[in-house]
């Protein structure tokens, strides 16, 4: 079993290679071909999906959601920690 670590706002992450994703009426659709899974995210997951592309901290990543929707900062920390964490056990993101 792989042990994996709490991502918290310091930690920086990035896309798992290899995934196979597109956009579709304003949501990312995604399937782990490996793993046999397919996921699909809403408008908010799925600007998170694109901000961590590129490698990001939780903290800068929550700085750019904050400019763009309207939802106050600890909302927007607790969501954006429980997403990441998610998808992390998922593994389709890796902490850098």
């Amino acid at each position: 079993m792989k042990a994996f670590k709490i991502i918290n706002l310091q930690t920086v992450v990035t896309q798992k290679k290899g995934l196979d994703s597109t956009n579709m009426n304003g949501g990312i659709v995604m399937m782990d071909i490996n793993r046999g899974k397919y996921y699909c995210f809403n408008e908010v997951g799925s600007r998170i999906w694109e901000l961590v592309e590129k490698q990001i901290s939780i903290k800068e990543l929550v700085s750019a959601l904050l400019n763009e929707f309207e939802v106050d900062e600890k909302t927007c920390k607790d969501n954006v920690l429980n997403f990441l964490n998610g998808i992390y056990h998922e593994e389709l993101i890796t902490v850098v």
